[in-house]
């Protein structure tokens, strides 16, 4: 593999990570679906989920995102490590917010990521989410309110 080659998959995968926290963020759940290959798999073993396959993977994403009121999630470069056409990789999160049943969240956590070079780009073939932290203390915040038209 080339030095350019793998500037670009490691630039690719990155920028795969950015577009699925904006994907979440902005809760478009068929682009986050999109985002792995149609066998991937997202796994949150803190709580006992599991997610294998497009349909469910935008499911859950869409039932967790669902338990928010607001939700804000920040991700920091990690690792990626490319070997041909798969890769590993972990990424650094950190998410905030209220839920639904008025409880506030507040986490530190990494994802441990597998890739997979398709004919579409580099996807994920696999997400476990590891928490690290959590506070469940009131955050002192809100969502800004709307401000009427004039």
């Amino acid at each position: 593999m080339s030095d350019f080659q793998a500037i670009a998959d490691r630039f690719e995968i990155e920028a795969l990570r950015g577009e699925v926290t904006d994907a979440v963020m902005t809760r478009d759940f068929d682009r986050v679906a999109a985002l792995f290959t149609p066998d991937g798999a997202m796994r949150w073993p803190h709580i006992g989920r599991e997610f294998v396959g497009r349909d469910e993977i935008r499911a859950g994403i869409e039932w967790g995102q669902g338990l928010w009121e607001f939700f804000v999630q920040t991700v920091h470069p990690g690792v990626v490590r490319v070997d041909g056409d798969t890769a590993t990789g972990r990424a650094y999160i950190h998410e905030f917010g209220r839920m639904r049943d008025g409880g506030s969240h507040s986490n530190h956590a990494l994802y441990h990521d597998r890739y997979r070079r398709t004919p579409d780009g580099w996807k994920f073939s696999e997400r476990v989410y590891e928490v690290r932290y959590v506070d469940s203390a009131p955050l002192p915040g809100s969502p800004p309110t709307a401000v009427p038209e004039s």
